[in-house]
């Protein structure tokens, strides 16, 4: 395992930040980790970064305990922070190559060209970072990140604040970095972490509420179907609400309905036999797969 999290408790004062957190993370998979404001994401992240000691629990990357050896954890860890801290008076370039300098980087020069290159830093690279939009800088942050080549990539919400085209790149080069490391990804955008992440942790009030593929997260959902109907002519909301199994009907446009459903009945055939004993026609029945956005929420709501 690239990250191993085994019963990490924080806490601060009285204050538990993190409850007994313990998860694994393969090498070479793309982590979505996700939770409310002060769930205890930043905190976590700062622990696998050697940047925050945990109170209790076991924290190993690429076999070496980030209390016991942490040095070598940094060496294997490569992390952007929420507010990306740059000296805004230091060009693109000479910034890379004193971040080179400070991890020992023994070919600098040709590391700092590649990293410019591959987060496509090449027209910014003459230019002060404090002239860069927010994009750009987002770009100077992951460079610095991966200067050092590290086998574990840690980012704090690294697409804040970026405009759609800027989003749309950074995700580009997650994904491409993806390829070849291991990535752990805080973000508040389900979108992100639906065309990123192959996998998604949910942690709410400091504990792990769910972790699981993406993709089966979406098809099991947590305790609610969705199907979505239409008729060819008005029907009932409360005929809708006889069908065994329907909790839900909610009128979206025409006479199309979103019907939320339990996961233990499949509602449509009895839908089907609703529309036949009305002689009304249904001209599209669909089960909609749920988003994560969704999820999210049932999982992390008071």
């Amino acid at each position: 395992m690239s990250v191993s999290v085994r019963g990490v408790t924080k806490l601060y004062g009285s204050q538990k930040a993190l409850d007994d957190v313990s998860f694994e993370i393969a090498k070479g998979e793309i982590i979505g980790f996700l939770g409310p404001n002060g769930a205890g994401k930043s905190t976590m992240m700062k622990i696998i970064a050697c940047y925050l000691p945990q109170t209790e629990g076991e924290v190993v990357v690429y076999g070496h305990d980030v209390v016991v050896d942490s040095m070598a954890v940094r060496r294997h860890v490569g992390y952007l922070p929420e507010h990306n801290p740059l000296y805004l008076e230091m060009y693109v370039k000479e910034y890379l190559g004193f971040i080179a300098q400070v991890h020992k980087v023994s070919n600098a020069r040709e590391q700092v060209s590649r990293m410019i290159e591959m987060t496509g830093l090449e027209l910014e690279q003459k230019k002060k970072i404090g002239a860069l939009s927010k994009g750009y800088r987002q770009r100077v942050g992951l460079a610095q990140a991966l200067i050092h080549d590290p086998e574990v990539l840690i980012l704090d919400e690294p697409t804040s604040g970026l405009d759609p085209n800027q989003l749309e790149e950074i995700r580009k080069l997650i994904k491409k970095v993806g390829e070849e490391k291991t990535v752990m990804l805080s973000t508040h955008i389900m979108q992100e972490v639906e065309a990123v992440c192959d996998r998604a942790i949910i942690i709410d009030k400091g504990k792990i509420v769910a972790d699981d593929r993406v993709s089966d997260m979406q098809s099991k959902g947590v305790n609610e179907i969705v199907i979505k109907v239409e008729f060819d002519q008005p029907i009932e909301e409360k005929k809708l609400l006889g069908v065994d199994g329907v909790h839900s009907a909610s009128l979206v446009d025409g006479n199309v309905w979103i019907l939320g459903a339990g996961n233990v009945i499949d509602v449509r055939p009895g839908v089907n036999r609703l529309a036949k004993e009305m002689g009304v026609a249904i001209l599209m029945i669909q089960k909609e797969e749920k988003k994560l956005e969704d999820i999210f929420k049932e999982l992390t709501k008071d």
